[in-house]
């Protein structure tokens, strides 16, 4: 069966033409929506806009996990630690897509930092591909962000990944997929916040991640949204205890059936306090 799994992913990495990426798993629709915000921004938010590190106010760390559709084979994780410097914030990051005989490992350190009303950020990864029987290969590559800071309710930016165009191979025959993205956050209040980015990834159609968090009260959460390439609903519910919070996530493909996923994150004492 595994075997099974390993030829259908090759040759749908090969008929695209392109590799596999690891930087939009389903959880990140979810884990990354308050990336464009100052009040709901959060560890795992960083992977989605590398700028959102200029707004990190505590030493944090989010780690997140999926199986997508239900299969141990298509198991995604990711792991996020930011500290707030005087100059900034540094993020590192590690995600992992796959299993033994198939997968892609994503290792970045990025830096974010606040201008005022515009917050910009940069990562540098380490993209690493194993295919079984086929090899091992690695290259690097960045990506890039900045959101905009028009009121104290409403943000706005855009984020580019792998704008280089940076390949696998002695030939360079396979490509890691580019795309771009510009999203915006409206706060509502201290309970309500609003999301939504338009996405295209290369040699996909354009596609547009909208989301909704409402705070039932500090400790309890709860999160709702819509990923419009494949009709893909998700929500998870988040609930906060001193200084650690667990969020239980799902999501669904009309087609595929659930994702189930979790994420847990930590964040330290705030800088101010």
């Amino acid at each position: 069966m595994q075997l099974v799994i390993t030829c259908a992913i090759v040759m749908l990495v090969m008929a695209k033409g392109s590799g596999q990426s690891v930087r939009y798993p389903v959880a990140s629709k979810y884990a990354g929506m308050g990336a464009y915000s100052l009040n709901f921004v959060d560890p795992l938010s960083v992977l989605s806009n590398q700028a959102a590190l200029a707004n990190v106010q505590s030493v944090s760390a989010g780690i997140c996990g999926e199986k997508r559709f239900l299969l141990d084979e298509l198991g995604l994780y990711s792991l996020s630690l930011c500290i707030p410097l005087s100059f900034g914030g540094v993020g590192f990051s590690t995600q992992y897509f796959g299993y033994e005989a198939f997968n892609e490992t994503q290792i970045g350190i990025g830096y974010g930092k606040s201008l005022g009303k515009i917050d910009i950020g940069i990562q540098i990864n380490l993209h690493a591909l194993k295919i079984s029987g086929y090899g091992n290969d690695m290259l690097v590559n960045f990506e890039a962000g900045a959101i905009f800071h028009i009121n104290e309710q409403l943000h706005a930016g855009f984020h580019v990944y792998n704008p280089s165009g940076s390949k696998f191979g002695k030939d360079h025959l396979e490509k890691l997929s580019s795309a771009y993205s510009g999203g915006f956050g409206y706060e509502a209040s201290e309970k309500v916040f609003v999301s939504a980015q338009i996405i295209k990834e290369e040699d996909k159609p354009v596609t547009i991640n909208a989301g909704m968090q409402y705070v039932f009260e500090k400790k309890f959460f709860a999160r709702l949204g819509l990923y419009t390439e494949t009709t893909n609903l998700y929500f998870g519910i988040g609930l906060k205890w001193n200084f650690f919070r667990i969020d239980v996530t799902a999501s669904h493909h009309p087609q595929l059936g659930f994702t189930p996923g979790v994420l847990l994150v930590f964040e330290g004492k705030r800088k101010e306090e």
